[in-house]
């Protein structure tokens, strides 16, 4: 099973971001498409489609290339104004956005994922962070640069784990109080400066649960567009099962066995809800059930 918001079926083109003249032809090529938007929210087309209008008059400097479909051009229009309390209300996860994600065909909600993590890249990266000056888009959308200084400002990705510690025949699973009631999902914190994928994987079931662990197997990666992440999911080894819980972190957690994670993955009832398809820990708690008991084969 593919993660969600992966499987992007536009060619990213990337020539083009740095070929005027090509990206101006492709502006007005005939085929080309906007994606439509009402807001950050995606507009579905037979309901599991994204829907594409055409470009009209948007000006070519406020558009994203999102990339080629079968030749066509895909571009996405630059927000309007900056991020203020509109733009942080829009960035939030709201019931209504996590329904049309889950209704999305994989590779629409993949180009989905890119759109939206430019976008609100652009919204809250107006000013140069090295002089303050306003920036100008520029790359076809894939960068700002200023005209004070001329410094350069590419959108940024944060690298996230995300795992479930593992111990005999069990997965630690955890809620924060936000989710939805009944819900648990794998243990995930952002990989700090100087530390690798395996010490940060270590670091955060420590602090979060309190349990050490020894070997970490990389399963997969997803990009997580609340904001602009790259999940790295884990599977950990740890020494035992004791539990010392922040509750800053977490409001509770859990050790599930396989057969339990298998029936609730399946659609039966049990004592959690599993995260949803499009969560890569979905993916990696399905992955982790259907493996073999014994420790490291997650093929």
């Amino acid at each position: 099973m593919m993660p969600g918001f992966t499987g992007n079926p536009l060619d990213r083109a990337d020539p083009l971001r740095h070929d005027a003249a090509a990206l101006a032809a492709a502006r007005e090529d005939a085929t080309a498409r906007l994606l439509r938007l009402d807001g950050l929210l995606p507009v579905t087309s037979g309901h599991d489609r994204l829907e594409w209008v055409p470009l009209a008059d948007e000006p070519l400097d406020q558009l994203v290339l999102l990339g080629l479909h079968a030749g066509e051009p895909r571009f996405a229009a630059l927000p309007e104004s900056s991020a203020g309390r509109d733009g942080e209300v829009q960035a939030i996860r709201s019931p209504e956005l996590m329904g049309l994600l889950g209704a999305l065909a994989p590779g629409e909600a993949a180009i989905y994922a890119t759109a939206r993590s430019l976008l609100l890249w652009h919204a809250r990266h107006r000013f140069c962070a090295n002089c303050g000056a306003a920036t100008n888009p520029y790359r076809a959308g894939w960068g700002r640069r200023c005209p004070a200084c001329t410094a350069e400002h590419f959108p940024r990705t944060d690298p996230v784990v995300i795992m479930i510690a593992e111990h005999d025949g069990r997965a630690l699973i955890g809620r924060q109080p936000s989710w939805p009631e009944g819900r648990y999902s794998a243990l995930a914190g952002f990989v700090e400066p100087g530390e690798s994928i395996e010490e940060a994987v270590a670091r955060e079931v420590w602090e979060e649960a309190g349990v050490r662990v020894g070997k970490v197997r990389y399963l997969a990666s997803q990009p997580w567009p609340f904001p602009s992440q790259l999940m790295i999911a884990c599977v950990a080894e740890a020494e035992d099962d004791a539990l010392t819980i922040d509750s800053n972190e977490l409001e509770d957690a859990i050790w599930v066995p396989r057969p339990l994670v298998r029936e609730v993955l399946a659609g039966n009832p049990g004592p959690f809800l599993p995260p949803p398809p499009y969560a890569i820990a979905h993916t990696l708690l399905q992955a982790w059930a259907a493996c073999d008991e014994t420790p490291g084969d997650l093929s």
